[in-house]
């Protein structure tokens, strides 16, 4: 680059560039630029630090708001409140949805003096109460997960107790039964685990004499179960809730009767345990293993018979159609309808409003009596 002429430029006067590159206007930029580069020469590894930190935490943002929480990244997902499942037959809180669908077995057990004390009652998830014959009642206990060391005595199915087994898919566990039961349960549309043809499943115990003494277990039954393919059960069971005990309760004691002293029944209701302890006969009704029977849920089904006793010797409740219920629990009475539509349809429980009731989680027990013969009354 030349300038002709140098001379000191005044005032007024600007200098001649004749190249086209511009020359900083201020004398002290070359230096401050030189102490620039210098400063980031020496404090070059704080920069590169600080950048990426920047980088990252940049990487970070957008992967927090890039994960999706069915499938992102498990730590940085919003932590949910874990799945509660529940048995559809208590209503009780078990481990999974597996638990929910394990295999039913409702289990013939028998009420007469001779079998008492039974065993397994007290782990049933509802159990049904009712005159066989004679005026002796015997019992349906429903189980689903639970896995008795013993349960029995097991003795002979009626065709009404079969209805109530059905509404579960239940395998029903019985020894022989009467003629019109049997014709019923051995066909293709239930889970007949007759000891008859399942001799394995059962025993007989040497303290008690026949017919009084076949027992069989909970882990046999599955097992059972498991070897005819009954691998679940699905069904629509009673509508539960949490119940409290009532700050008025107007029936703490329950009177069951269904036909004679030997087999009537009685409640009183326990408020620290929302329970009603159960008594038979005018005294404790103990299950052999698991002390008194306490269950969370009484009722009473007032139910007429379909047949008086016929050439075979047998009579029949009514277990379809509707009918008077009275409800206990929490202390209190309350009257509903039951409703059953068909021999595997369930059984219904309604509120006043046609709605379904609910129940308190926790054992059921189902006492159903016909009008003129039985009776319930509370207080």
């Amino acid at each position: 680059m030349h300038i002709k002429n140098p001379r000191p430029a005044t005032a007024a006067q600007k200098p001649t560039v004749t190249s086209a590159k511009l020359e900083p206007a201020s004398p002290n930029a070359p230096a401050k630029k030189r102490s620039f580069a210098q400063w980031c020469k020496k404090h070059l590894w704080a920069i590169v630090l600080i950048t990426a930190s920047l980088v990252i935490a940049g990487i970070f943002i957008v992967a927090i708001n890039s994960v999706q929480h069915d499938g992102g990244l498990p730590f940085f997902a919003a932590k949910k409140k874990p799945t509660k499942f529940y048995s559809p037959l208590t209503g009780l809180e078990v481990a999974d949805e597996a638990a929910t669908k394990q295999p039913v077995t409702a289990v013939m057990i028998e009420n007469s003096p001779d079998a008492r004390p039974q065993s397994g009652l007290s782990r049933a998830g509802i159990v049904y109460e009712a005159v066989a014959e004679g005026g002796i009642t015997r019992f349906l206990a429903v189980y689903q997960g639970a896995k008795p060391a013993l349960i029995g005595p097991v003795r002979s199915l009626r065709l009404y107790y079969l209805s109530w087994g059905a509404q579960y898919q239940a395998s029903i566990a019985h020894v022989g039964g009467s003629p019109n039961a049997l014709d019923t349960v051995r066909s293709d549309s239930y889970r007949d685990i007759d000891q008859f043809f399942n001799g394995g499943s059962y025993w007989r115990a040497s303290d008690r004499r026949a017919p009084h003494n076949v027992y069989t277990s909970g882990e046999k039954l599955d097992a059972l179960n498991a070897a005819k393919g009954f691998k679940e059960s699905s069904f629509t069971g009673f509508k539960r809730g949490d119940g409290k005990p009532a700050e008025a309760p107007n029936a703490t004691t329950i009177q069951l009767n269904f036909s004679s002293g030997t087999y009537n029944t009685a409640y009183a209701y326990d408020k620290a345990t929302n329970t009603y302890k159960r008594s038979l006969a005018g005294a404790p009704h103990a299950d052999r293993e698991g002390g008194q029977i306490a269950p969370r849920v009484v009722i009473a089904l007032e139910a007429p018979l379909e047949r008086r006793v016929g050439p075979d010797g047998y009579e029949d409740t009514v277990t379809i159609g509707s009918g008077k219920a009275t409800v206990f629990q929490n202390g209190t009475a309350t009257a509903a309808t039951w409703k059953k539509d068909s021999l595997t349809a369930p059984l219904k429980l309604l509120d006043e409003n046609g709605k379904d009731f609910t129940l308190n989680r926790g054992q059921t027990w189902i006492g159903v009596f016909t009008p003129g013969r039985g009776s319930v009354t509370w207080r």
